[in-house]
């Protein structure tokens, strides 16, 4: 045996454990121990059946992922299934906490499968751009058929053992004393095999595998690993099992090593890595259950059922009487609507509403443990609402802001205590977005940080830490992106070109369409209101400027960089708009040219990388993978291009540089070139 792998008898039962803690991962320690655990229990004539069960908290939660961009040590887990399935007396799997990917696909080769209530299942390999490896496109098609196996495979899905025992995934679920009742079972089970792979290969109607297809592409946006996992899944209905296990496997090595893969596997450990500083830290977050917010506009509302989603208490003050009563609709309703939709039950849509209050009086936030202000983007009503929460709030309570461009500082100096002040910056609609960029301004306590934290991670968000700085991490790298799409307007390219550009990258939108979606006039006041500290000197692109003085301020107008019909969500290309860019171009004496899609994401790409660079020799984050984090969670990057980050990585210092300097000519007076050290660290 390995390390990793313990073995003991209970009578005629060989008992198999894991022990790879803190997810039992699926490593070549664990692999080759499992490999001779079976072969001693095969060789062992007073050993008549075996139970593999996971040591800890849960089985086996996955493989170990950065053993994925290497070459693959021996024995890889198809032999390790095959021994078990070659073996002729019976294995049971005994499953609690998760079995996911190849632990499940271990557990899809033994002869039946126990699990624990609660226990959670699922080949979660497409989102990391592979698809299973080790059986799973063949074997669970023979146990829920095709087109179930597209939904859940094709979707990275994971279900409850309660599910999976409907779907006939597990044979039994039990409440308690998993180990007992594996023996039990494995006892009962003597003498016989049940192997998956000798069942019969499923047949379906060729309109419902279609059906299922394309539902899987579409939510996949058509990614290449999800086309592939669906041609393996139906392999099963026509290829012998083991010409379907060898394809899949060839495929999973394929797409191992491409680059999708590579940056998808980027992003994961960027995103596994943020809440390492909560884990390392030895303060003891103050525990937050009393939520207050201030303010019932559309990311008061949003924040609210956040909150009250992930278990909170939560007060939403307002003193507006109608906008309060506003915002409170707008929480009922959301509500009401998960429960018409089904993907809620009436009974817990009133749990979280009963944990829901609302007032006008300030009073009322006394016992709040967390007050959250988001109130309308303004420096003076700011102050106003923090003056009014100091004078009522608790004296251990965190207060945050939620501004999105002001100086958290400039707040938190004015209050009595600035160690209990931060920025918890959500993005809109914040009960669906995934990304919250936690601000640290200069006397923010780290026990306060780590509150955030352990609030982020409760709340099911994605967090990043920014120093308090002008736009933070998100913004900041989002407004060198879209004025450089400002200057390609200049120089001969219309919005539609761009956006489509963009979009035809992975971009979820393009920058022009997001302008119109989220009004124009937002981003004009932020300019406004920096005017006066503008370089004349530095290139300034006045087309925005002009629509918005025309009253064009996007889809709630009905005419932005687009005209939109009523009602409509994407709008139309208008001539209006070109012709305004176009005379943009003449006022400043240039040559309009052609662009080609490849040239508009390119600079788009490099702006964004020179943007972090400044961030990170400005302190504003202490990690640059952060930025990548914060671009795919908040901004619509595409999750498989990695980031920024990634893409320099994979140029080369030496190309990135000579691109960046190329972009700088091009950009004109104002674009800074960055020092890109801190992004090949």
């Amino acid at each position: 045996m390995t390390s990793k792998i313990q073995i003991h008898r209970e009578a005629d039962v060989m008992v198999i454990t894991v022990n790879n803690p803190p997810i039992n991962a699926g490593s070549t320690e664990v692999r080759q121990g499992l490999m001779d655990a079976i072969h001693l229990f095969q060789n062992d004539p007073s050993a008549l059946a075996a139970v593999i069960i996971g040591g800890g908290n849960t089985f086996i939660a996955g493989s170990d992922i950065k053993e994925f961009s290497q070459p693959l040590a021996e024995p890889h887990l198809p032999s390790v299934i095959a021994a078990i399935e070659d073996c002729p007396k019976p294995v049971v799997c005994a499953l609690h906490g998760a079995a996911l990917g190849g632990g499940f696909e271990l557990a899809l080769g033994c002869d039946t499968r126990i699990a624990q209530e609660g226990t959670v299942i699922g080949l979660p390999e497409v989102t990391l751009g592979i698809i299973p490896g080790a059986g799973g496109t063949q074997r669970l098609p023979r146990l829920i058929g095709i087109e179930k196996s597209i939904e859940l495979i094709c979707g990275g899905v994971r279900i409850k053992a309660a599910e999976a025992l409907k779907l006939g995934i597990i044979n039994k679920l039990v409440n308690d004393d998993l180990l007992m009742h594996a023996i039990t079972y494995a006892r009962s089970l003597i003498g016989q095999k049940s192997r998956i792979r000798d069942i019969a290969a499923p047949q379906a109607e060729v309109a419902s595998v279609l059906e299922a297809s394309q539902k899987a592409l579409k939510a996949a946006k058509n990614r290449p690993n999800v086309q592939q996992a669906i041609e393996m899944i139906t392999n099963v209905m026509t290829m012998p099992i083991d010409q379907g296990l060898a394809t899949e496997r060839e495929v999973f090595q394929t797409l191992r090593v491409g680059m999708e893969a590579k940056a998808l596997r980027h992003q994961f450990f960027a995103e596994r890595k943020l809440f390492k500083a909560l884990s390392a830290d030895e303060l003891k977050p103050k525990s937050l259950e009393q939520i207050a917010v201030i303010g019932a506009g559309t990311m008061g509302s949003g924040i609210a059922i956040a909150c009250l989603s992930a278990g909170y208490s939560v007060l939403m003050l307002d003193q507006n009487e109608a906008a309060l009563g506003n915002g409170v609709k707008k929480v009922r309703d959301f509500y009401d609507s998960r429960v018409a939709s089904g993907k809620l039950s009436a009974d817990k849509a009133a749990a979280f509403l009963n944990r829901f209050t609302f007032s006008t009086q300030w009073a009322k936030i006394a016992s709040a443990d967390l007050i959250i202000e988001a109130v309308f983007e303004d420096m003076q009503v700011k102050h106003d609402v923090f003056q009014k929460i100091e004078q009522h709030a608790s004296a251990e309570a965190l207060l945050a802001s939620n501004t999105s461009y002001l100086n958290i500082d400039e707040i938190a100096d004015r209050t009595s205590n600035p160690s209990r002040v931060l920025g918890l910056h959500f993005f809109s609609p914040a009960q669906v977005m995934k990304l919250i960029e936690i601000v640290r301004c200069k006397a923010t306590a780290p026990s306060a940080i780590a509150a955030a934290l352990q609030f982020a991670k409760r709340l099911g968000k994605t967090p990043v830490i920014s120093a308090n700085a002008f736009g933070f991490i998100g913004n900041r790298i989002y407004a060198a992106y879209r004025r450089q799409c400002e200057f390609m307007l200049e120089e001969g390219a219309y919005p539609e070109q761009i956006d489509q550009a963009l979009e035809g990258y992975g971009f979820a939108m393009g920058p022009f369409a997001v302008a119109d979606m989220s009004g124009l006039d937002i981003a004009w006041a932020m300019r406004k209101s920096l005017a006066a500290t503008r370089n004349p000197e530095h290139r300034y692109v006045k087309i925005p400027d002009t629509l918005c003085l025309a009253g064009r301020f996007g889809r709630k107008t009905g005419l932005g960089y687009y005209q939109y019909s009523q009602g409509a969500k994407s709008g139309k290309v208008d001539p209006v708009v070109n012709a305004i860019i176009e005379e943009a171009s003449a006022a400043k004496g240039m040559t309009r040219r052609s662009f080609t899609s490849q040239e508009i994401v390119n600079r788009v790409l490099l702006a964004m990388i020179n943007e972090i660079g400044h961030l990170y020799s400005e302190k504003v984050v202490s990690d640059v993978t952060d930025c990548d984090v914060a671009l795919v969670n908040g901004y619509g990057f595409p999750r498989w291009c990695g980031g920024p980050v990634f893409i320099a990585r994979e140029m080369g210092k030496e190309k990135l540089e000579s691109e960046l300097d190329e972009l700088a000519k091009q950009s004109g007076p104002g674009f800074i070139r960055a020092n890109l050290d801190g992004l090949f660290e």
